[in-house]
């Protein structure tokens, strides 16, 4: 196959971006809070930072890792937080500082966050108060040190801070006791290092930003090495595609996924700070209601998003009513889009879900639709600038045209290897500088990649291959379905068979609803039989159904 470029989109995106016009993330970052200080940065809960008031916050983050806590260059520092005031100020202050950061799932159990401090070696922890109960119980096996507590309140200010914070501790009682003895508040250390002046540290391109770990759901969890290269080449990438449709003169963009997530982190977080955008950080994105009056208050521009949030939000009563005149670009990644969403979506609010493609691994942009999409294709798109991607079978050769093969990626936004881990990063990573991506797909003559499906949820029944995306956006077509995972069991008789599991819509909903709907849209063997109705389904820490935890699941009934 011959290497695709984003020249075929149709909107003058360029071949090459420069990805090495910034020394570091930090100078993106500053650049941004000297040309943009006045306007709106980051607001939760009703509190704004300005992009001045981000910047003074983030010198005396960086004064007091500096001057007392006295860290050396490289260090590794994690941060545990969901998505409030204090997490850029932390990952700023920490970068420009020259420190490593390591995110960490607030929602781990205490055997994950274990596993995940020993492996990075962090030294300092900054954590919300809401998660410190989890650290509390595996601090004396951890390298840990230094631990710095946050709360919602203390960035809120006044007498709102202390009204949230006694609601948080004491009506809803969301802060579970712990004991971590010799604590600062992280509002107090930002006023230590108020103190004292920062000293800029020299960065490049090559020196680390993230250890950004990826695959706990398969097995132990990897730190992907992500330099501050690797993330301005993609906010540089993805700058040469979004400037045709956004500007600099003051998007909203809502971030309601995770930023500890490499998709939030890098596109709501890294990109949308170059271009000194509004960034509305949503604590909580479960609570629907409360996410459409966010959305709906604030008239945003970008909702950034994956199917289940989606989804989720098509079907919420009163998103119907918000005003999306606003609205510029629907971002869909994580996972893939389903048709029925996507066309709901678009139903409602007058645009297009844009699926884009990514991985931890590449920082995480790869593909991406044209911004003059006009509606959902099912792609995900062309490879963005300064990417090379190729389709190879199971014996690593190159496929032609409309052929099935794993996806292949090269460019300035793959990592440089697994933490630790040289000979995880030898089975993924190529001596030519490819990235293997365990994604199957398909690309058609105008250069548009199509995911198949992830190879190792491929379903083999009776010889034939069965790609679980394609059963799941069949099904989720179903009027009575709200949300759809499927994947494979052993059977005597063919080898595998499929299993489905079902959230209703309607609660009549049979077993033999859905398969006569499969039979009207599906050939005999991708026809499932198996059905099992869930109250829910397990997710991720972004919203992504995790089929490997229902491979695993009873194949009991609850709904």
């Amino acid at each position: 196959m011959e290497k695709i470029w984003l020249s075929h989109y149709d909107e003058g995106v360029p071949e090459y971006a420069d990805v090495t016009a910034y020394s570091s993330i930090s100078a993106v970052f500053n650049e941004s809070a000297a040309q943009y200080g006045q306007r709106p940065a980051f607001t939760n809960m009703g509190k704004t930072l300005t992009y001045a008031e981000t910047k003074q916050y983030v010198d005396q983050f960086s004064a007091y890792l500096q001057n007392v806590l006295k860290l050396p260059k490289g260090e590794r520092i994690a941060i545990m937080m969901p998505n409030v005031l204090q997490y850029p100020v932390a990952v700023f202050g920490a970068l420009q500082a020259g420190y490593v950061v390591a995110n960490v799932n607030p929602l781990y159990t205490p055997r994950e966050l274990e596993h995940q401090l020993v492996d990075c070696g962090a030294t300092t922890i900054v954590v919300l108060e809401n998660f410190a109960n989890t650290l509390g119980l595996v601090l004396k096996n951890t390298p840990v040190k230094n631990v710095i507590i946050a709360n919602i309140g203390e960035m809120l200010g006044g007498v709102k801070g202390m009204l949230v914070n006694f609601v948080l501790r004491h009506v809803k009682k969301m802060i579970p006791a712990y004991n971590i003895p010799n604590t600062i508040a992280f509002k107090d250390a930002l006023a230590q290092g108020k103190n004292h002046p920062f000293h800029p540290v020299e960065l490049t391109l090559e020196d680390i930003a993230f250890l950004q770990y990826t695959g706990g759901t398969t097995g132990v969890a990897k730190g992907a090495i992500l330099t501050h290269g690797n993330i301005v080449a993609n906010m540089q990438q993805a700058g040469a595609w979004i400037k045709a449709k956004l500007t600099r003169d003051g998007e909203i963009i809502l971030t309601a996924l995770p930023l500890y997530h490499i998709f939030c982190l890098t596109v709501n977080l890294m990109i949308f700070t170059k271009i000194g955008a509004h960034n509305i950080l949503v604590t909580n994105p479960r609570d629907i209601p409360a996410l459409v009056k966010e959305i709906a208050k604030y008239r945003v521009t970008v909702i950034t998003a994956v199917n289940t949030l989606f989804n989720a939000l098509v079907n919420n009563a009163d998103f119907a009513n918000v005003d999306f005149s606003n609205l510029k670009i629907s971002v869909g990644g994580g996972m893939a889009v389903q048709k029925a969403v996507a066309d709901k979506w678009q139903k409602i609010t007058k645009q297009p879900i844009i699926e884009a493609y990514g991985l931890t691994e590449t920082s995480p942009g790869v593909c991406v639709n044209p911004l003059s999409s006009t509606s959902y294709s099912g792609n995900i798109g062309l490879p963005i600038s300064n990417t090379e991607i190729d389709v190879r079978d199971g014996e690593g050769k190159s496929v032609g045209i409309g052929e099935v093969g794993e996806l292949f990626v090269r460019g300035p936004q793959v990592m440089r290897g697994y933490w630790n881990m040289p000979e995880e990063t030898k089975k993924v990573l190529g001596d030519d500088g490819f990235l293997s991506t365990g994604d199957v797909v398909v690309v058609n003559e105008q250069g548009f990649v199509k995911i198949v499906d992830r190879k190792k949820d491929m379903i083999v029944v009776s010889g034939f291959n069965v790609y679980p995306n394609e059963i799941e956006d069949v099904v989720a077509g179903h009027p009575g379905v709200l949300e759809v995972a499927c994947v494979g069991v052993p059977s005597e008789k063919t080898g595998e068979a499929i299993r489905l599991f079902v959230v209703k819509k309607d609660p009549n909903l049979t077993k033999e609803d859905i398969i006569a709907f499969c039979r009207e849209n599906l050939t005999g063997y991708k026809v499932p039989k198996d059905i099992v109705f869930k109250n829910e389904l397990p997710k991720s820490n972004v919203g992504k159904i995790l089929r490997r935890e229902l491979k695993d699941a009873p194949a009991t009934d609850h709904a």
